[in-house]
């Protein structure tokens, strides 16, 4: 495989130990049920002093699929709960936050045509300046050229504390596009802002669910053993291939910072308090984090290689991803990697001859170009194969697996119809 990137700063692959440690202290706390309540009651308690309304900011960013799709949300958000609604244009932002803009592009509007049928949205279309223009005047206190309104938008966005687009706002918290609308709903409702609080949210978050024989299909998936976003979508899909019974086939790769991929602080904090939310929502376990970047990587991967001979793998990742992100383990010494060996079922002694192996390597570049080819950089991804081995869905992201259950279920049924 390519040399493992080592990089230093706020996206440190070796960090020293005392950093490792602060930091996985951080992550943990930002991200606990406690710190976003804390949040909302403070938040509440200062709008209600300064006599505000619910104000809803919506940041729309050219040439975003993503963005194109939660526009259509807008009236209808309006329309439901007692809000304002502030519509801000900004471009999209270059440099560490978004390292593969392009891909990101194609895939922003590849994604939302997939998606959007299954929240009653017509297909997204690229809107125009002029459009973006009248989306903003729409609600209201927009003036000025594109360009002015967008550097308002930009600089807003980053006052608050972001960087992407689609991205909803409300008092202190950020939400993603229509994957994260439920979270909002939710939000507004406990504050007596719904309107109808008796009816179903507008997007309800999909099931993961499925039901059938699914045992002639194959599903590839990319996990990384320090991504947030694993970590929450792990035991859901080993749910779904479990009630399926598809072929799961499990293809790691490196985390991003260790293939040469930058990151912030900022990027840093929004992810994992938003995995941190998610998990909450699915009812995954996730919480104590200690951060296994570097070593403890490489090792893990090393003992999972082993694993797989004995049949044990898939016990290994994830019971790595459990002590990371669950347990809090340091898996940073002997101490936490044997917590994990012998919490799979192996034998620690054995293992230890395994820890400095690199006939992995190989393995792990090639998911990673596997990966690439269907045009996703970022972990967790899902490649559905039919009975033929022909490609028919490719996603990125925790945030996908309810389509892939969706899938799954329709070439299912597709099946039985033929059979019929």
């Amino acid at each position: 495989m390519n040399e493992i990137t080592k990089q230093s700063g706020v996206a440190s692959s070796t960090p020293p130990a005392l950093v490792r440690w602060l930091q996985s202290k951080i992550m943990t706390r930002v991200g606990s049920a406690e710190s976003q309540q804390k949040l909302w009651q403070s938040r509440e308690k200062k709008r209600q002093a300064d006599g505000r309304h619910h104000e809803v900011l919506y940041f729309h960013q050219e040439s975003d699929g993503y963005s194109d799709l939660a526009a259509q949300t807008l009236d209808k958000l309006v329309a439901r709960y007692d809000i304002t609604l502030g519509v801000h244009l900004v471009t999209a932002e270059t440099g560490a936050n978004t390292p593969e803009l392009e891909m990101l592009k194609l895939m922003s509007h590849r994604d939302a045509a997939l998606i959007s049928p299954h929240y009653g949205l017509d297909q997204p279309t690229v809107l125009s300046p002029e459009q973006a223009m009248a989306l903003q005047d729409k609600m209201g206190g927009a003036h000025g050229s594109l360009h002015e309104r967008q550097a308002a938008g930009n600089t807003l966005r980053s006052k608050l504390g972001h960087y992407s687009g689609a991205m909803f706002y409300y008092e202190g918290e950020w939400y993603w596009g229509i994957d994260r609308l439920y979270h909002l709903e939710a939000r507004l409702k406990s504050l007596g802002a719904d309107k109808s609080p008796d009816r179903p949210p507008l997007y309800p978050r999909p099931s993961n669910a499925v039901s059938g024989d699914a045992s002639a299909l194959t599903l590839e998936y990319y996990p990384s053993l320090r991504s947030p976003y694993t970590a929450v979508s792990w035991e859901p899909t080993m749910k779904l291939a479990r009630e399926s019974g598809i072929n799961l086939v499990i293809k790691p790769v490196l985390p991003m910072v260790m293939r040469g991929v930058p990151a912030t602080r900022q990027k840093g904090m929004y992810i994992f308090k938003d995995a941190a939310r998610e998990a909450r929502a699915q009812g995954v376990l996730y919480g104590k984090f200690y951060d296994p970047i570097g070593e403890p990587v490489l090792k893990g991967y090393a003992l999972y290689a082993w694993a797989k001979t004995t049949g044990k793998g898939n016990d290994l990742l994830g019971g790595f991803l459990n002590a990371a992100f669950v347990e809090g383990i340091n898996t940073n010494n002997y101490h936490g990697l044997r917590h994990i060996v012998e919490k799979a079922g192996l034998d620690w002694q054995e293992a230890r001859n395994h820890l400095n192996d690199t006939e992995w390597h190989s393995e792990l570049e090639q998911n990673r170009l596997s990966m690439y080819g269907f045009g996703s950089w970022g972990v967790p991804s899902y490649h559905l194969l039919d009975a033929n081995g022909d490609s028919v869905l490719a996603v990125w992201g925790q945030d996908r697996l309810w389509l892939v259950a969706r899938t799954i279920a329709d070439l299912i049924t597709n099946k039985a119809e033929r059979q019929f």
